[in-house]
């Protein structure tokens, strides 16, 4: 049903009694957002610099993971001489 009036037509078809009835979670938004505006400047600051630190710092997996990498490679170059050098000293016992 439209109605017309003064040159404003309104439209009766339930959207405006839907519009009116707000979402729990739309409802949540905004009071999150309310108080997100309580905290101070210096707050939102340093939980800004605190979430870039997280994120930019290398992580203790990394760093784990580098040591491990140089270990093998340390044990495979050792592993490497003292295989070469015991079949040399295995060719000299022999010839005698």
């Amino acid at each position: 049903m439209i109605r017309c009036q003064d040159g404003n037509c309104e439209s009766r078809m339930g959207k405006k009694d839907a519009s009116s009835v707000k979402l729990p979670v739309d409802q949540y938004r905004k009071q999150i957002g309310k108080q997100d505006y309580k905290k101070t400047k210096p707050a939102l600051r340093a939980t800004r610099l605190k979430a870039e630190a997280k994120r930019s710092a290398p992580g203790i997996r990394d760093i784990i993971l580098v040591i491990v990498a140089v270990l093998v490679f340390l044990l495979v170059v050792y592993a490497f001489f003292y295989l070469n050098l015991s079949t040399e000293l295995d060719l000299d016992v022999d010839m005698d």
